[in-house]
């Protein structure tokens, strides 16, 4: 059975164990590289930090009690959006289930915060995320993202939410 944990600053352990693994495992899909977030980068008052990013919510996904996956989402102030940022599922994880539940997670987060928009970036190889997107509704604004450290930029999805 699929669990979701909503996280605090406190739960900072859990979270840096769960995302160095995702960093390790798909350097590909983020912005952030591992090296950015060991050595010197790798501090408790950084990872709080991440976690404490205002109007914020970042969820642990447990598979048998076992953390295997991780989303956050966080309100836009300039324009009432939500960002979608940081989903990773564990490869042995991959295909329950998981990353639905974390996306549609963010996307009621999103709605019970009054946003009008859930918006993301993806890698362009990253067929498996770009279908998990389609299904819940997000579709290809067409717009570029962030360059990513191969070269390769971002593609930005969207979702609109609709209010009642």
């Amino acid at each position: 059975m699929i669990e979701l944990r909503v996280l605090t600053p406190d739960d900072w352990v859990r979270w840096r164990e769960l995302r160095l693994v995702a960093l390790a495992d798909a350097p590909y899909a983020f912005a952030s590289a591992l090296a950015d977030w060991q050595g010197d980068g790798d501090r408790e008052e950084r990872w709080r930090a991440r976690l404490s990013i205002p109007d914020s919510y970042h969820v642990l996904a447990e598979l048998g009690g076992r953390p295997v996956g991780m989303v956050s989402g966080v309100l836009e102030p300039r324009d009432g959006a939500v960002d979608l940022i940081s989903l990773w599922v564990a490869e042995e994880a991959r295909g329950q289930g998981v990353g639905d539940h974390l996306v549609r997670a963010v996307v009621h987060w999103a709605v019970r915060r009054g946003a009008e928009v859930v918006r993301l970036a993806v890698t362009p190889g990253n067929v498996h995320a770009v279908a998990l997107y389609r299904r819940h509704g997000f579709g290809d604004t067409g717009q570029l993202g962030d360059q990513m450290p191969d070269g390769q930029q971002e593609r930005l999805l969207v979702k609109r939410l609709h209010a009642g």
